[in-house]
């Protein structure tokens, strides 16, 4: 009986696996139906664009006549949607925006239409649409992720504040600087301008899906005050993740303060036990983020300096920043970067909204 119920057993775990492989097949068909029904809608959209486009400048066709093509489409193809005038004049304005930029055509496709639409409409540059494009087509971000990274600024973001990497940590990893950032936005955690600590590191905990979507999609989540040995003394890790593209294990230490050199001093104690006593033998040297409410850039410049260690130091925010700030200083970085014949064809940069002022009664 017994010799009979472990066949049984190993008869249906080798059963499991079969299945397994059989579910993973229908998914990737799945996937790739997706992938092959969304290049089909948006290789449509471009060539209706294209044909608007074209009758526009060969016959003159104007709201009107796109208006009596909008209704013409609904009477042959009763309660189709997508194909409103507004609509029909998006893919006029999608096919003219990337028709001289062939390079940018497979990302077009990856991403669904809402997507593309709202980097079309939000994008003030040309470097800044490819920016948004790559970002979301790498990080198969959701038109939610796509709002929500353009809220917060990361375009600008990223060409006015470059992550601060120690030297070690570029010679180590080269790459390190496309997947880190100098400041997080986490205002998804709903933190009050005052909090501790652990509020941070619980917030962090209960939102660790959209924690993970702001640090990259090839940080692995490994453990919360991960515990380590060494001596006859025991330490814990805030956060501990493993990064796929760079192989290597990520430690995170949070300040709810402003970053003090001393701070570097017990993350490189980190990161020599964890490559010690941690570390699997592929595995490339540890990284250390120290992630703090605010920093001092000379300050981290001058700790970052003599370290020894590959570590970076990072701002977190709780709160969405100034669009037209960030604008009104992105403007002022091309100008230093752009030759003085060219400034005035630099877009002007959005200006904060102000509140009509109340009529008297």
């Amino acid at each position: 009986m017994k010799k009979t119920a472990s066949i049984t057993k190993k008869a249906t775990a080798s059963h499991q696996r079969a299945f397994e492989e059989i579910v993973n097949l229908i998914e990737q068909a799945r996937l790739q139906s997706v992938k092959a029904v969304n290049t089909t809608l948006i290789d449509l959209y471009w060539n209706i664009g294209k044909y608007i486009s074209s009758k526009i400048q060969s016959e003159g066709w104007g709201k009107g006549t796109v208006l009596s093509l909008a209704a013409f489409i609904q009477k042959r193809q009763p309660g189709i949607r997508g194909f409103s005038p507004q609509n029909l004049w998006r893919m006029r304005q999608f096919f003219e925006t990337y028709r001289d930029q062939p390079i940018l055509s497979p990302l077009l496709r990856e991403l669904p239409w809402s997507s593309n639409l709202h980097i079309l409409s939000r994008s003030k540059r040309p470097e800044e649409r490819e920016f948004y494009l790559k970002m979301a087509s790498c990080n198969h971000w959701k038109v939610r992720e796509v709002a929500r990274q353009m809220d917060a600024g990361l375009f600008e973001r990223s060409l006015l504040h470059p992550p601060k990497l120690s030297t070690v940590l570029r010679e180590l990893h080269p790459q390190a600087a496309d997947f880190f950032k100098d400041i997080y936005s986490l205002e998804f955690l709903g933190l009050p301008a005052e909090h501790n600590e652990a509020d941070l590191h619980r917030s962090l905990l209960r939102n660790l899906g959209r924690f993970i979507t702001e640090l990259g999609r090839d940080f692995c989540f490994i453990g919360s005050e991960h515990p380590l040995q060494v001596g006859g003394q025991d330490f814990a890790l805030d956060l501990l993740f493993f990064h796929r593209g760079l192989n290597c294990l990520i430690a995170i230490e949070l300040k709810v303060r402003a970053f003090r050199p001393e701070d570097l001093g017990k993350l490189n104690f980190y990161l020599e036990a964890l490559d010690r006593d941690h570390r699997k033998p592929h595995e490339n040297p540890s990284i250390g983020l120290l992630l703090c409410a605010t920093k001092d850039e000379e300050v981290v410049e001058y700790a970052l300096s003599r370290t020894l260690s590959p570590t970076l130091i990072a701002e977190y925010q709780t709160m969405l920043p100034d669009k037209a700030l960030l604008r009104a200083k992105l403007h002022e970085f091309y100008q230093l970067c752009t030759p003085p014949a060219d400034i005035a064809a630099l877009p002007l940069p959005l200006k904060p909204k102000r509140k009509a002022p109340r009529k008297k009664a």
